[in-house]
């Protein structure tokens, strides 16, 4: 599917009752794509007064000369896309009724993609009798192996629902720095979870790499999340300071392997704390594997293969109302620009909508967007607003 023009409420009357109906235009987009400055109308905010929508509630603008009217429906987009409005919407009796009675339906080919919709429904709800049950009647329409239940996704999806925010660090990365030090720790105090961007460090000193070393350690006994992002040319700046037999900068080394430790780089890992071991004859910190799984995101296949690497931007929790303002900074100094939807639980409609207009002011940049492991409800969301357009998908793997 391709990118639709934006949608406003229907009014009400004249509704259909029947689980699984869809009423609506469906629109393709012209080559010329989205003109410069587009916005998504502000109309869509009478969705708060009105009570929830559905996909039903919704017709496209017919006015748009970028857009051709498309009359023919596919019933299994149809049913895909109300799923996953209805879900967005908190509806999650409603979206469940209308995947079990698409499955009763569609059982084999392009139907698929609404069983493994339903599959996804039930993880992200913790019904794994149901999943158990789903999976066996799958295997038998579809004669292969069912997705595989996660035992450890409810607990990922409830411990991402913390509001995460983000800070960029003020100044360079030195002892002298009190502002940037104090006025991060403000930002601890009142954020139990916050992605620190580190990318605007252009000079940094041993007792600066100390304190920052400091307010992670202290965030960790306090039980406080903190993501570092933008760190590779901090990194660069350590490799400068770090000298095989050189006893100096001891802080500029234990940032170096505090920054593998978060990478989840063990072999980098191992050969630094040697080399700081005989370097400052003294005990290197220990590796600590729970770490790693709980800070580092899950290793990255990209849709189409190749050697670029990137930090992600992350996304968690159940995202309402969101406006990403501090994406763009982020999507200037990343390319490709990776979106980590992994800890996502549910996305509102007028959040995809800001995250479209973000993303596709950095698409026109010229950067490749990838969104990394939303579940498939997320992934229809992003189809509904247009933002599969603009990015590659990147599922996880069963």
């Amino acid at each position: 599917m391709t990118a639709r023009p934006t949608a406003v409420a229907r009014p009400q009357e004249g509704k259909g009752a029947g689980s699984g109906a869809f009423v609506g235009t469906h629109l393709k987009p012209q080559p010329a794509g989205l003109a410069p400055g587009d916005k998504l109308a502000d109309s869509r905010q009478t969705q708060t007064t009105q009570g929830p929508l559905t996909i039903s509630d919704f017709v496209f603008s017919e006015t748009s000369t970028v857009f051709q009217i498309e009359l023919d429906v596919d019933p299994v987009d149809a049913m895909a896309e109300e799923a996953a409005m209805q879900y967005a919407n908190g509806q999650d009796g409603a979206a469940r009724q209308v995947l079990e009675n698409a499955v009763r339906v569609h059982r084999s080919g392009e139907g698929e993609r609404l069983w493994l919709l339903l599959f996804d429904f039930f993880q992200l709800t913790g019904e794994q009798k149901a999943f158990d049950a789903l999976s066996i009647e799958y295997a038998r329409c579809f004669e292969k192996s069912p997705p595989v239940w996660r035992e450890s996704a409810t607990a990922v999806a409830a411990a991402s629902a913390r509001s995460t925010g983000y800070a960029q660090f003020k100044g360079d990365l030195e002892e002298r720095n009190n502002d940037g030090f104090l006025g991060l720790r403000d930002v601890l105090e009142k954020t139990p979870s916050l992605r620190l961007d580190l990318s605007k460090v252009r000079a940094l000193d041993a007792g600066g790499c100390e304190r920052l070393i400091g307010l992670l350690h202290d965030t960790r006994r306090r039980r406080r999340d903190v993501e570092l992002l933008g760190i590779d040319e901090v990194d660069r700046l350590l490799d400068d300071r770090v000298t095989l037999g050189c006893a100096q900068d001891r802080g500029c080394w234990l940032l170096k392997l505090e920054f593998c430790q978060l990478r989840g780089q063990l072999e980098a890992f191992e050969d630094l704390a040697i080399n700081y071991a005989v370097t400052f004859e003294i005990s290197p910190p220990s590796w600590e594997p729970g770490r790693v799984a709980e800070i580092v995101p899950a290793a990255l296949t990209l849709a189409v293969a190749d050697s670029l690497t990137s930090e992600a931007y992350s996304i968690k929790g159940d995202v309402k109302s969101a406006r990403f303002a501090d994406l763009p900074a982020f999507a200037a100094t990343n390319d490709p620009v990776l979106v980590d939807c992994s800890g996502v639980t549910r996305m509102d409609f007028l959040s995809a909508g800001a995250l479209l207009n973000v993303l596709t002011t950095v698409k026109r940049s010229g950067r490749r967007i990838i969104f990394r492991h939303p579940h498939r409800l997320l992934a229809e969301l992003f189809r509904v607003v247009g933002l599969k357009a603009i990015a590659d998908i990147d599922f996880v793997k069963n």
